[in-house]
């Protein structure tokens, strides 16, 4: 029961902000996108949800780490690349949108988050990234309150006593909207849009827009 709301708020959410990217960054037929995090998992609506809902996926190029069979099957208009998790293996400004939904918080700690942030903005004209609100009551991966608020040391190791270690280590580093504003400082970017959503009054997760 618990799962079955929490799959529902996400993917009312995620149409949410598909519509916002939409409407902020009018794509077109012949707008060159980049999707860095795609899945080859699709246990619901949300996962995949560019390429569940754009009508032009000839051009979409797939950014991921993982072979993606289902993936390549399900979506076969879509170019797939892989890569090492470091820098991204395309040209200055290949693209004209990078778009990368709830993928940040799962690339590694503060530097690697830095390096993935400069790699969108290096390789595509504009950028539109989502990412959970550390500071929202209830994280969403693991469905557990407030134990996020933790430091991520002993966050960790109360995840492993609860036999939820899958959840701890590279696999998430929570952003608030303060972390992020200060890498985009750390990259003298000072272009930009977050947008807030909010679930019962408080940011559930953001969204940030670079326009170059």
């Amino acid at each position: 029961m618990l799962k079955n709301i929490a799959v529902n708020i996400s993917t009312k959410n995620r149409q949410k902000k598909y519509q916002y990217f939409l409407k902020q960054l009018q794509p077109n037929v012949n707008t060159r996108i980049l999707d860095v995090g795609f899945t080859n998992d699709e246990p619901y609506p949300g996962i995949n949800f560019l390429e569940r809902n754009y009508p032009f996926l000839h051009n979409i190029t797939a950014l991921g780490i993982e072979d993606a069979p289902k993936f390549k099957e399900n979506f076969p208009e879509v170019k797939v690349v892989m890569y090492d998790g470091s820098f991204f293996p395309f040209a200055d400004k290949s693209f004209d949108i990078a778009w990368s939904n709830a993928v940040i918080e799962h690339v590694g700690g503060y530097d690697k988050q830095l390096l993935f942030l400069s790699e969108l903005l290096r390789s595509s004209k504009d950028i539109f990234i989502t990412t959970p609100n550390r500071w929202f009551p209830v994280e969403v991966h693991t469905r557990l309150p407030f134990l996020h608020y933790l430091p991520k040391k002993i966050f960790d190791k109360v995840l492993k006593l609860i036999g939820k270690d899958w959840a701890s280590g590279d696999y998430m580093n929570l952003l608030s909207v303060a972390d992020m504003k200060k890498m985009l400082k750390r990259l003298n970017v000072d272009n930009y849009i977050i947008k807030r959503n909010r679930k019962f009054g408080v940011t559930m997760d953001f969204v940030l827009i670079v326009k170059q």
